[in-house]
């Protein structure tokens, strides 16, 4: 029985649709952009196209320039010429940044304890990719990645009080 009312507990799974399954083949498709060769009708064949892929957001840019320099303190003037021409002038490139996450969330320990809300535990897995690719002329001419091929983390949540714990509060307001 104990086992049983174990399988009641939640589980919820946060799943961008992508067209990459997992974070390898997010990176193999990223690696399998050549700096000034790829096209953007290459892109879209890679399943880089913000008006059809989720996640795939249009840069600004001023937000490029964020992006690029966000805190540090890096000379514009030490980047490729191409990619500080973009960054310097308005409207002659596309940035593309690709925002890819699959996470798992199963919820495990007591049953009773956590539908009392007294003690919930969540195992949290996953990965999370990211990468910003600018586009000058039909070509890419920058590509930048970071990501997190293994995500592991526990959340624990303990309410001494169970069901009454957030009450309090909830009383005192008007």
């Amino acid at each position: 029985m104990l086992t049983g009312c174990a399988d009641l507990l939640p589980h919820s799974k946060e799943d961008m649709r992508t067209p990459w399954g997992s974070y390898a083949e997010a990176q193999a498709m990223f690696d399998s952009i050549v700096v000034y060769s790829t096209s953007m009708a290459q892109l879209k064949d890679l399943g880089i196209d913000p008006e059809k892929t989720p996640n795939v957001a249009i840069l600004s840019h001023a937000d490029l320039l964020r992006k690029i320099t966000a805190g540090s303190s890096l000379d514009i003037r030490s980047l490729d010429t191409e990619l500080q021409s973009c960054l310097m002038e308005n409207k002659i490139c596309i940035a593309y940044e690709i925002g890819q996450t699959h996470l798992d969330r199963n919820r495990f320990g007591n049953f009773w304890l956590d539908f009392l809300n007294f003690n919930r535990r969540v195992d949290i897995s996953g990965w999370q990719f990211n990468a910003i690719v600018v586009i000058r002329n039909d070509r890419v001419i920058y590509k930048l990645w970071s990501g997190k091929p293994n995500i592991q983390q526990l959340q624990e949540e303990r309410n001494p009080l169970g069901p009454l714990q957030g009450l309090g509060s909830s009383l005192l307001r008007p």
